[in-house]
């Protein structure tokens, strides 16, 4: 039928950005295309869709062959000290990097963790650009739409009575609930050693009361805005996208409006996007797909047919929301990026933008693993991290047991030094052993059952030297991903190498009651024989990681090394935007989801005021 392949908008991605966004045009009466190159994480395959929909099981869920995509990403260009890291995998030059290629992106393997960014990281971007809707009393509106707090009952009922002092949303799309496991107040040895570990916490760093005072007033809730507006650091508990225990997110939202527009949201499943198709006036009316599963070569196991060649043609425009690594890779096979390096590939230069693909940037992560005298955790008695046995029989039937968490016991944030502005380390206590990521690491939540792991992130980093380059003008190819770790990147004051290792002596120091008391064995990870601050560098160096990879088409002047306008738009073309975790200049807060989901609605916002009569 004529004019079936037209559509207003196209989104490439389904992720926190590209699901929200088309779900949200659909709905202001657009009429949309959302391509996604895998197909649904509750579809069949071993395992599923337990590793989809049970929160304990996302390390599973980013393993899984029918949703996951490897990367393999170089932290340092020295290839000698890329193999000093024990997750180093050698035929791939790098260390695994999990990505989600199924319908949800990321929001499908996740740990699920909604925390809004602080509001300096929205205000920033308003310095920058000189446009106040970037602000965080604007952006404030966009969590609100998008959050519906089930885990702050009593201030729900505040709100229903006109007073919102946390100014969560309520009313939104997105449920968040808190995951505490009322079994574990029934581990005697867990509590333990959590209480002694959060007063500990409570007072390292000389503010025990004011710590106390946000921790009665915010109830250890990230998200309230009295202590996020206050930079409070401390105890929180992390809130979960979650509805009723149960994964949810960018699938659940885009599937609903599909199922009650379905004249107005397609969702093309399985559909590899090649290239955007630009006019001779570099005006996006298109893209370029290629129909067929598992075509990119990220895919566990690729297939060796290219797929069907397709186009697609859009009315208004196209919006770009791959993520940090495929979003630039897509730009630059569509010949928007660095003259010189599309030259390289026998790609012809549509627009010479040298920032697509730069200023890459992650948090730091890294884990500080003790073994405990005990053979597990009395809590996750019975737990295989498989359908069908003890846990997630309590799990289904009566969404109660451990598999309703994400692994998390506790958190809080701290400041690396006292001249900060607000909290910028991250410290999570997990029931089992994490020491990243590697093929097959997830196995380890099953097999080591005695390990407490603090996974510490090191938040607003320095680093913003790191890049997506292309391997091959083939679109079917991952590319080239180098972070540029520390010394090989450009953080000269090494303040994120010392604030890492500040914060393994902070872990240090909460432990040290649970060895005295014989509660843990050993320190596996770093280990005690590593003590001195250069000892505890090297480890970090070697080790650390991330998984929130950022900021490759960042927002700002293009003089300045920007890819996007205020309003996402790719400069030097029309009908072209980007709407994912690639737009961010700086890494924003310290988990990436809820920041993305927020600029998605923004965006939609600003796409749908455009084009009102």
């Amino acid at each position: 039928m004529p004019g079936e392949d037209v559509y207003d908008y196209i989104v490439v991605g389904s992720g926190a950005g590209g699901g929200t966004l088309a779900a949200r045009l659909a709905e202001g009466g657009m009429r949309v295309a959302l391509l996604e190159a895998g197909g649904d994480p509750r579809g069949p395959g071993e395992r599923l869709p337990d590793d989809y929909d049970v929160p304990a099981f996302h390390p599973f869920a980013s393993e899984n062959p029918a949703l996951r995509w490897d990367f393999f990403v170089r932290h340092d260009r020295n290839r000698a000290q890329r193999q000093r890291d024990p997750k180093f995998t050698a035929e791939e030059d790098g260390v695994l990097y999990p990505r989600a290629g199924t319908l949800g992106g990321c929001t499908a393997h996740n740990a699920m963790i909604l925390m809004r960014p602080p509001p300096e990281d929205w205000d920033a971007i308003a310095a920058l650009t000189g446009d106040a809707s970037w602000k965080a009393a604007a952006m404030q509106h966009w969590f609100h739409r998008l959050e519906s707090c089930r885990h702050r009952p009593l201030l729900r009922l505040l709100a229903r009575l006109g007073l919102d002092p946390s100014r969560h949303g309520w009313d939104g799309w997105l449920p968040s609930e808190r995951a505490a496991p009322l079994a574990a107040l029934r581990d005697l040895k867990l509590m333990h050693a959590l209480a002694d570990s959060a007063l500990l916490a409570l007072g390292q760093g000389g503010r025990l009361w004011r710590q106390l005072r946000w921790l009665l007033r915010g109830r250890a809730d990230p998200n309230d805005w009295r202590p996020l507006r206050a930079r409070a650091d401390g105890l929180i508990y992390t809130p979960l996208a979650t509805d009723r225990h149960r994964r949810t997110g960018a699938r659940e939202r885009v599937l609903g409006v599909a199922k009650r527009h379905p004249d107005r949201l397609h969702v093309l499943l399985h559909a590899l996007v090649t290239r955007v198709l630009l006019d001779s006036q570099q005006r996006a009316v298109g893209v370029e797909f290629r129909a067929g599963e598992r075509l990119y070569r990220a895919d566990p196991n690729p297939a060796a047919s290219p797929g069907a060649l397709r186009c697609l043609r859009a009315r208004r425009e196209v919006i770009l929301a791959g993520g940090a690594f495929n979003t630039p890779q897509l730009l630059m096979l569509s010949g928007i990026g660095e003259a010189a390096e599309l030259a390289r590939h026998g790609i012809a230069c549509r627009v010479d933008l040298p920032g697509v693909g730069r200023n890459l940037q992650d948090r730091y992560e890294i884990g500080v693993v003790n073994r405990m005298t005990f053979p597990a955790w009395r809590v996750l008695q019975g737990a295989r991290f498989r359908r069908g046995d003890r846990q997630w029989t309590r799990w289904e039937q009566a969404r109660q047991g451990m598999y309703v968490a994400n692994g998390a016991a506790i958190a809080l944030t701290r400041r690396s030094t006292a001249a900060r502005r607000g909290p910028d380390l991250f410290f999570m206590a997990l029931l089992g052993e994490f020491r990243g990521y590697f093929p097959g690491y997830s196995r380890l939540s099953a097999e080591r059952q005695n390990c407490l792991t603090w996974a510490i992130l090191k938040a607003h980093t320095a680093n913003r030297a790191g890049r997506v380059r292309l391997a091959s003008a083939d679109p079917r190819d991952r590319p080239l991903v180098d972070f540029h770790y520390f010394e090989d990147g450009d953080d000269p004051g090494g303040d994120d190498l010392a604030a890492m290792v500040g914060a393994i002596r902070s872990v240090r120091r909460m432990t040290a009651p649970m060895l005295r008391e014989g509660l843990i064995a050993a320190e596996e990870l770093p280990g005690p024989q590593l003590q001195s601050d250069a000892e505890l560098a090297g480890f970090v160096r070697d080790q650390a990681w991330g998984h929130h990879a950022s900021c490759s088409c960042a927002i700002g002047p293009r003089a300045q090394g920007g890819v996007l306008d205020s309003a996402f738009r790719v400069h030097g073309t029309s009908g072209l935007r980007v709407v994912d975790a690639s737009v961010f200049p700086r890494i924003p807060g310290f988990f990436i989801a809820c920041a993305v989901y927020m600029v998605a609605e923004k965006a939609a916002d600003q796409l749908l005021r455009e084009v009102a009569p």
